[in-house]
């Protein structure tokens, strides 16, 4: 585990009254939730929630604009934020409607991708912690998640965000995705998933044929990685211990072979050579290799994040108050080189600089500031199109 620069909660309550008053980019942020005022009261039927000193958990909060949602911010000082749901009414008069008819209607398509849900694949860290080892999931899960959004489903304005600790969000805010109902919620997250069974399911990957293209195309990602984040890094074929899980998923037929083998580093081969051998002489097909990769290294999603309208998903530029760093975006183009230690902390964006573009902090705020832009640009074009259309007509 890569240490955490040194950090204590006990500065927030004097830190992020300046982060708020001084570096929180509130407007991108309002332009981004606004969606250029796509219906009437679409931000301010919004819900937010604030997590205050002491685990105090405000939810239902909603504001008429930027300026209100700024003073309310910089009045509560939030440790956490969390964006919900935009509703039928506003959040924060949820009480004084007609039981019933407070509903959530939209919201983005999010994903939630969590280190401690790969514990049992994972040997340098467990629970919350991470090092630059085990980070190598989280760049699969984006490299593969994102591609599946783009390509097959055709999306376009994914905003891929650092959760501030052991885990990455994607929101995918195409007006199309913005509008899904439930059960398509359900629908994409299936799709997506392919490790399934809790602690007791030793054997969570099953493939057949013929193997889906969105498969193929994740194990085009995974092979890329395997072998720095698992032989190497993980070093799965070595210990008797992680040899053991290796093997639990093999066949039988294939296993006394394997464990003859005392090299670890030549177990992986020889165990690919005997599938191959295995596939040439039978009608069977034989997925042993790629099932126990994609074990090892496939996306696990929160389903139960992404199926729900109203499930709240913590703020991009919120502070984690367990480790201070802030919740930035992560540039895809530069991916490779993301480091989570390296994201700024509230801590380190403070110093004399009173504004975000002189803090390490710039970045992010630009790489926010572009997909906003694009966003715009493309609603834009997206009108012009309609009206085109309509004058054809």
């Amino acid at each position: 585990m890569a240490p955490v620069a040194e950090y204590e909660a006990a500065c927030l309550p004097e830190l992020l009254p300046l982060y708020y008053r001084r570096l929180f980019p509130f407007s991108q942020y309002h332009r981004w939730l606004s969606y250029g005022g796509v219906t009437k009261n679409y931000f301010q039927n919004r819900e937010f929630s604030f997590t205050l000193k002491d685990d105090i958990y405000v939810r239902y909060q909603s504001f008429s604009n930027q300026n209100e949602l700024e003073k309310e911010i910089q009045k509560m000082n939030p440790y956490k934020i969390d964006i919900g749901a935009v509703y039928s009414h506003r959040p924060n008069q949820h009480n004084t409607v007609k039981s019933g008819t407070f509903q959530a209607l939209e919201k983005e398509l999010v994903f939630d991708i969590d280190m401690t849900d790969y514990d049992d694949v994972r040997r340098c860290c467990s629970s919350a912690d991470i090092c630059t080892k085990c980070w190598i999931l989280m760049t699969i899960a984006i490299r593969i998640i994102d591609r599946a959004l783009r390509e097959d489903f055709g999306f376009r304005h994914l905003l891929w965000v650092y959760s501030g600790r052991r885990g990455v969000h994607c929101w995918v805010c195409d007006e199309a995705a913005r509008k899904l109902s439930v059960a398509a919620r359900s629908a994409v997250a299936e799709y997506l998933t392919l490790v399934k069974g809790g602690e007791e399911t030793v054997k969570k990957v099953q493939l057949s044929d013929p193997v889906h293209p969105f498969i193929k195309e994740s194990l085009a990602v995974v092979r890329r990685y395997f072998t720095d984040y698992a032989l190497v890094g993980q070093d799965i074929m070595g210990s008797k211990e992680s040899m053991d899980k290796v093997v639990a998923l093999v066949p039988d037929d294939i296993l006394a072979a394997l464990q003859a083998e005392k090299n670890p580093t030549k177990r992986w081969e020889k165990l690919k050579v005997i599938v191959q051998q295995k596939q040439a002489s039978s009608k069977k097909s034989y997925y042993t290799e790629e099932e126990i990769m994609l074990q090892y290294c496939y996306p696990r999603l929160d389903v139960n994040v992404s199926k729900g309208v109203n499930h709240l998903l913590k703020s991009p530029f919120s502070v984690h108050p367990k480790t201070g760093r802030i919740s930035v975006p992560i540039d895809l183009r530069e991916l490779g080189q993301f480091n989570p230690f390296d994201v700024p902390t509230i801590r380190s964006v403070f110093g004399i600089f009173s504004d975000y573009k002189r803090t390490s902090l710039a970045k992010y705020v630009k790489l926010f500031d572009q997909f906003v832009e694009e966003m715009e640009r493309s609603r834009k074009g997206e009108l012009l199109r309609r009206t085109d259309l309509q004058k054809d007509f």
